[in-house]
């Protein structure tokens, strides 16, 4: 959506060189990032997990919302060129349309998430007992929070 871009005009872009990170993996500045130009790789424990160059692109916005640290670490694959957003709930507050594409975006992570989850469950049913992690990653993906934080307290 580079109609993003248009809602940041106005801020000081950054650059980034090739290998630069801009977010870290278990890190907490509540930064969001839109990408102006570039291409980054998004890895989980050193693992490249997406790779995004499309500019209008954001990232960072799970950290945001949910005020905990980065799942994953952000790395420059070349010279990058994006908007460090300091105020990111301020930014999303303030521009309902992104804030829509933000819940689409992740609305749309957590389908193919859950789609992926379901079809390794029913493709290992029965043959390894270990798996039942899939089990209770789905699970956890249904339920209300109020239900999870029931069931955490019962567990104990």
């Amino acid at each position: 959506m580079s109609d993003i871009l248009d809602y940041c005009k106005g801020r000081e872009a950054q650059t980034f060189k090739p290998g630069q990170i801009l977010i870290r993996e278990g890190g907490q500045d509540g930064k969001l990032f839109v990408l102006i130009d570039g291409q980054v790789e998004v890895l989980r424990k050193d693992t490249q997990v997406s790779y995004i160059d499309e500019p209008g692109s954001i990232f960072g916005e799970m950290a945001v919302l949910l005020d905990m640290p980065s799942s994953a670490t952000v790395k420059a694959l070349s010279i990058v060129k994006a908007y460090a957003i300091d105020d990111a709930i301020s930014f999303l507050g303030g521009n309902p349309e992104i804030a829509l594409y933000v819940a689409t975006l992740l609305a749309r992570r957590l389908y193919y998430t859950t789609s992926y989850l379901v079809d390794l469950q029913q493709q290992s049913e029965g043959k390894r007992e270990d798996l039942d992690l899939v089990d209770k990653i789905l699970a956890q993906l249904v339920e209300k929070p109020d239900e999870a934080k029931h069931a955490k307290r019962t567990r104990k």
